[in-house]
């Protein structure tokens, strides 16, 4: 049990990985076992993370459950792993969607179901090890070990396009982590070393030795992180290999896209990107105002783009730009409202599109087809399947008591905290986040069953409905009780906005009647 409790992080990282090796064990022709085996594993990589919300303390240090061994010695890399509030709340929607995404791939995979589920296993390890670790080689590594499985779960399992939708991400993915090694060893060799120290690559370490860098050495630097993590996202525009992947994946492999890795992305300008920023002055000034308008760009253009869309998995993929231009909004706003805004919405958004693209994958294991037009009228022959989507929809949409409301209206006060016309720009998208939501619901489900395939289309099933019942009730949770979820983020956040933007404090300060000036600046202190 002690070493269960000291090294947790490692086995919720490695669990995933130990069902993959094990699953190498099981013959071919055992489709039955290795479905049996990927769920068991995929419930389990769940369930050990479980213990992570029960033994969370916040401590004077900023990352709990650390581990820190030596790996590479010769290089200064270490296996460093640590999580803070931000990065457990994505290890638990990590392994709590990969559980849901392994669960609905049960009817759907009936070809090389063994390769299937391992992919689908070492996946879960990537994406962990980008959210727990605290080495930047170490980090790097897991980034790269990612984005193989990925490729061979859309090339192989994936549509018509598969090999273009597969090798466009690999490609865009790939140019990206370039550029950010780049920017990695410029850290490793600028950062400033004790004499007859070695190098490090330890990410505490590095961030901190940044703050000495010139102005133009971080603007450099951000840069070229910002690039590698843009194309994650993915913001405009560099998410054109975004709306391919999504369509052409198998169900599950669009559930930990959309759910997951894009997160990697907004997990990456928080844990590195912003640190990097430079000093108050025309340089940061400038980076501010063009992330903030590929930002509002992003989720404009995104929301109109879906109301053109005759692909359902299509219009919900451009759905994720938008969504994911309201995280980045609340980021780069730099205030404490925006960026937990950012971090919960990063949430809702993996509950509320995932829970989408299982929709969409619902209906495409039964007529084969994913075009609007095919269907219409479908709460006649499946009631509970209409309920459910159109609670799913108006969460994604941002209706109050849903989780989608919470997040985006965190966001909107923490940006109309800086620039009104931000908050403005903002609330168009969501306005146009309900037009293509609610358009494609009406298509879909109300009217008269206009095609004969779909008079007897049969209602969602048990498996079904245990995919997609847990993410209805996360909605109603946090839509009605944030407040554990804020909890867990708010002293990472105010750490972060104290290190990036101490001037937002002060300004606030200023704001407050003569009165309660000592108070305010008791609990700054």
């Amino acid at each position: 049990m002690d070493f269960f409790a000291n090294h947790i992080l490692s086995v919720v990282l490695f669990t995933p990985l130990v069902g993959a090796i094990l699953l190498l064990f099981i013959p071919r022709e055992a489709e039955m076992a290795h479905k049996i085996a990927g769920n068991i594993f995929g419930v389990l990589g769940f369930l050990v993370s479980i213990p992570l919300v029960r033994w969370w303390k916040p401590g004077p240090d900023p990352f709990s459950f650390q581990e820190n061994v030596a790996w590479i010695p010769t290089i200064g890399a270490r296996y460093h792993l640590g999580i803070d509030g931000i990065s457990l709340l994505l290890v638990m929607l990590t392994t709590f969607l990969g559980m849901i995404a392994i669960l609905s791939s049960w009817s759907a995979i009936h070809q090389r179901t063994k390769e299937y589920y391992i992919l689908l296993l070492l996946l879960q390890t990537g994406m962990i090890g980008v959210f727990v670790s605290l080495d930047f080689f170490l980090f790097y590594v897991f980034w790269e070990v990612m984005l193989v499985p990925m490729y061979f779960l859309i090339g192989v399992w994936g549509s018509d396009r598969r090999l273009y939708a597969a090798i466009k991400f690999f490609l865009y993915t790939l140019a990206g982590s370039v550029v950010m090694l780049l920017g990695i060893l410029a850290l490793y060799f600028y950062a400033p070393v004790e004499p007859g120290a070695t190098r490090t690559f330890d990410v505490p370490t590095l961030l901190k030795g940044a703050q000495t860098f010139s102005d133009p050495l971080k603007v450099w630097l951000f840069w070229a992180f910002f690039f590698a993590f843009a194309i994650k996202v993915p913001m405009f525009p560099f998410h054109t290999w975004l709306p391919d992947a999504h369509t052409e994946a198998p169900t599950a492999g669009s559930v930990i896209l959309a759910g997951v890795l894009l997160k990697m992305g907004t997990y990456g300008f928080i844990r590195f990107s912003l640190p990097l920023l430079p000093a108050d002055g025309p340089m940061r000034s400038r980076i501010i105002q063009v992330v903030i308008v590929l930002s509002l760009i992003g989720i404009v253009y995104g929301a109109l783009v879906c109301l053109m869309q005759k692909d359902m998995k299509r219009l919900i993929a451009y759905s994720s730009v938008s969504h994911l231009g309201f995280c980045t909004l609340g980021i780069f706003a730099l205030t404490p409202n925006g960026l937990a805004g950012s971090v919960l919405q990063q949430i809702n958004h993996g509950i509320s599109t995932g829970a989408l693209f299982l929709i969409v994958g619902v209906l495409y294991e039964r007529r084969h087809t994913r075009l609007i037009s095919e269907f219409g009228g479908l709460a006649t022959p499946m009631p509970n399947f209409a309920a459910v989507y159109l609670i799913i929809s108006l969460s994604s949409l941002g209706m109050p008591l849903l989780n989608g409301f919470i997040g985006e209206f965190t966001i909107l006060q923490g940006a109309f905290q800086v620039s009104k016309a931000w908050a403005a720009w903002g609330t168009l998208g969501v306005i146009l986040g309900a037009a293509y939501l609610l358009w494609l619901y009406q298509r879909v489900m109300f009217g008269p069953v206009t095609q004969p395939a779909n008079e007897h289309l049969p209602d969602l099933n048990l498996r079904e409905m245990a995919t997609l019942i847990p993410l209805i009730f996360l909605a109603f949770w946090i839509g009605i009780y944030p407040k554990p979820f804020f909890a867990l983020i708010d002293k990472p956040v105010e750490s972060i906005v104290r290190q990036v933007n101490p001037n937002f404090y002060q300004m606030e300060r200023a704001k407050l009647p003569p009165a309660e000036v000592p108070a305010a600046m008791a609990e700054t202190k």
